[in-house]
């Protein structure tokens, strides 16, 4: 199945929460939906009395999404909140307390939109600073939430090459946090996938290669195919039907659970993204990739990154579905064909 939807909570949406956005994501026929995870910042907060004793889930006031005690974090949803401990507050773009999640979740499933969630645009894991252990925390804070959402993928870029830094020590902190982001991950039993986005900038983490290496180093992690960021990396490739199923069977058999991608016009130069654009602008067109899709038919997820976002996510399910349409008949056509060959011949 190839699922559709917009990088956050669609713009024609009346409403600005996520169920709002889930159900006009249905009412327009799509069915993904991509959270985008601001870097809000996480806020301590002593407990309420009648807030002791009660797990995270039980608090109606406040987004709390992790409990403080003696200095390190407890992620268990079902730990009773003691009296010394601090509560870990955010300002959440999802829901306004954490207990909320579930039934959002389980309305997406009944309308059959698939959420993912991806963290703050600027990651920097490539260090070893207060900024890297917020940036670690943004990424295990939306594994929380994706997970109290049942949802499918947390989405993220790993560090940047800023200069002065050494590339290997960079690359070197990049593997050691992330690694250590799966060991929590894991040992919290988080069900959603950790996807490792394919990135637009030479001097961010995350050429195609760098992303399947550190796949296939790290168990546990996805690669996630962002076409407008691969096509400036390698200045314009992903041209022809060729190019984009040719970077999907690379893909591919790193990602269990089907391809996640995300795509939008984009605007390029030197092997850097400047912009993303509508679909229909620049040289990175859908109709090559639908056709690859129709040839592939993977299990694969497309996010609209688009600054149209929504329309841009039903432009492309539409050619999508003509594509696939036009291939039908054709196959139709051959099969009749090579059924009257034998009867033509006697």
């Amino acid at each position: 199945m190839i699922r559709f939807g917009p990088a956050g909570i669609p713009l024609s949406c009346k409403g600005r929460t996520l169920k709002d956005g889930i159900e006009d994501v249905h009412n327009l026929s799509l069915s993904a939906l991509e959270i985008q995870m601001v870097r809000a910042g996480v806020f301590p907060r002593p407990p309420e009395d009648e807030e002791i004793g009660l797990t995270i889930r039980d608090i109606e006031e406040d987004f709390i999404v992790e409990i403080l005690r003696d200095g390190e974090p407890i992620s268990d949803l079902d730990e009773p909140i003691e009296e010394d401990d601090d509560l870990l507050m955010m300002p959440s773009p999802v829901s306004k307390t954490f207990g909320d999640l579930a039934g959002i979740g389980h309305m997406a499933k009944r309308l059959d939109v698939k959420l993912s969630i991806h963290t703050p645009y600027y990651m920097d894991l490539g260090g070893d600073d207060d900024l890297t252990y917020s940036c670690m925390d943004s990424i295990r804070h939306a594994g929380i939430i994706m997970n109290a959402l049942d949802g499918d993928i947390v989405v993220t870029s790993l560090g940047i090459y800023e200069e002065g830094r050494d590339r290997d020590a960079v690359d070197e902190n990049i593997y050691n946090n992330i690694g250590a982001i799966v060991d929590w991950w894991q040992g919290c039993g988080l069900k959603p996938r950790l996807g490792i986005e394919i990135t637009g900038q030479e001097d961010v983490f995350g050429s195609l290669e760098q992303v399947l290496n550190i796949c296939d180093d790290i168990g546990g992690l996805t690669p996630i195919i962002n076409f407008s960021h691969h096509h400036s990396r390698t200045n314009g490739t992903l041209l022809e039907g060729d190019d984009f199923l040719d970077l999907m069977e690379q893909v591919a058999p790193h990602s269990k659970g089907g391809l996640h991608t995300a795509f939008a016009g984009v605007e390029y130069n030197d092997g850097n993204e400047r912009r993303l654009t509508p679909i229909k602008k620049g040289d990175l067109k859908f109709e090559p990739l639908a056709e690859a899709l129709s040839e592939m038919k993977p299990d694969c997820t497309i996010i609209s990154t688009s600054p149209l976002l929504e329309h841009d996510a039903m432009y492309m399910r539409i050619i999508q579905e003509r594509i696939l349409t036009k291939k039908a008949a054709r196959d139709l056509r051959e099969k009749r064909k090579a059924e009257m060959a034998p009867a033509a011949g006697e």
